[in-house]
């Protein structure tokens, strides 16, 4: 099984910094929002997937859950040299679809676009088990003050939660003007990873960190 992780934080707190320390060679990211990386020079390292049949590019943008999910499985099946994957802003996949459908009436549009960011995920928990997946992920302050994956709405909280569809969630956190990752809930956020797997709640802002110590946790997995 795959490592995938859930990244949770505030715009500008540090979820898209923490790419720039991963080998672009053996990364992919796929930006729901086709918007800059926040990091020198990274049209050098991200190229624009040219078509269905380039195998060289390792950047892709698209708010389609169709799309997304065919690129995925893509990188899965055909970029072997791809170990890692990077799927920014996530909440946009439900959000701009949301928007697309506005104006139906009814309920049943909030059970498909649950269903479409279901499937998605479930395919990231399912991809080969050398490939590992961050999903960033802005957070809200739900009812109760606690701060979680946002979404488009109590209904479709109540039909899929992001949380609980992985092991490990990180919260963006800011200390002393520095970027950090939370890794345990602290009561007012969501974050969580298996027992021992970090000897601390705060983390460094480095995605390639987080895997090495996610690899030694496993046994090399």
């Amino acid at each position: 099984m795959s490592n995938s992780i859930l990244v949770l934080g505030s715009s500008g707190t540090g979820k898209s910094s923490a790419i720039r320390t991963l080998n672009s060679d053996s990364t992919f990211v796929l930006g729901i929002l086709d918007k800059p990386l926040p990091f020198k020079s990274y049209k050098n390292q991200y190229k624009k997937l040219q078509g269905w049949d380039d195998r060289e590019g390792n950047y892709y943008s698209s708010d389609d859950w169709m799309k997304v999910l065919k690129c995925l499985k893509l990188v899965n099946d055909e970029f072997p040299h791809i170990k890692t994957i990077v799927i920014e802003d996530f909440n946009y996949l439900m959000a701009n679809e949301f928007m697309r459908r506005a104006c139906e009436k009814g309920y049943e549009r909030f059970s498909e676009i649950a269903q479409h960011a279901w499937m998605v995920i479930n395919f990231i928990n399912s991809v080969r088990a050398d490939l590992n997946v961050f999903v960033t992920c802005h957070n809200e302050i739900d009812a109760t003050g606690v701060s979680k994956a946002k979404t488009v709405g109590k209904m479709l909280d109540d039909k899929i939660s992001l949380e609980g569809l992985f092991s490990i969630v990180l919260h963006t956190a800011v200390i002393d003007g520095e970027y950090r990752f939370l890794t345990r809930n602290d009561g007012s956020r969501v974050a969580k990873s298996p027992m021992g797997m970090f000897d601390c709640d705060y983390i460094e802002n480095d995605f390639s960190w987080v895997l090495n110590e996610i690899s030694s946790y496993y046994g090399g997995c």
